[in-house]
């Protein structure tokens, strides 16, 4: 695809997040089951639901971009997958392994924060509200489970990693 204009750069773009979207929500069920911690295995499968969300709302704005909804390979998350992979078989104590799923999830998230919030401003700047609006509440949810990683690996995971 030519990338003439910024619609075209967003709309490869679109397709790009739509398959990490896709390749995310295959990953964290496994990820959900190899959490010991009560809370962070609750906080993915809470993102589990919200990965299919999200999922919808890019197809949403591939369609109001006046697009087919496919999808693009997305290599970094194939990459960041792979990561969480390594996570999944390492042998390390719960606690030791619930740290470093945080760490594995919380590169996700900011993948996709960057993702979102320059696409955001794409739109934005290209005067689709529609489209902004829909990227703004992926934005604001994957913002806030970050934070929540964060929560869960400040006052739990961590300490209880360093203690094991």
């Amino acid at each position: 695809m030519k990338m003439q204009t910024l619609n075209d750069l967003m709309v490869d773009v679109a397709r790009d997040m739509l398959d990490a979207e896709k390749q995310l929500a295959k990953a964290l069920p496994k990820m959900a089951k190899a959490a010991s911690h009560p809370s962070l295995r609750k906080a993915f499968e809470t993102h589990l639901a919200e990965t299919k969300v999200h999922v919808e709302r890019m197809v949403q704005v591939l369609e109001a971009l006046g697009q087919a909804a496919r999808g693009k390979k997305c290599k970094a998350m194939e990459g960041l997958i792979e990561e969480g992979k390594e996570v999944l078989e390492m042998e390390a104590a719960p606690e030791t392994r619930d740290a470093a799923l945080i760490a594995a999830a919380q590169k996700v998230e900011h993948y996709e924060i960057a993702g979102y919030g320059t696409m955001s401003t794409w739109a934005a700047t290209l005067g689709i509200p529609e489209v902004e609006k829909l990227l703004a509440e992926s934005l604001a949810e994957e913002k806030a489970t970050d934070g929540l990683l964060t929560e869960i690996a400040e006052n739990v995971v961590n300490a209880e990693a360093a203690a094991s």
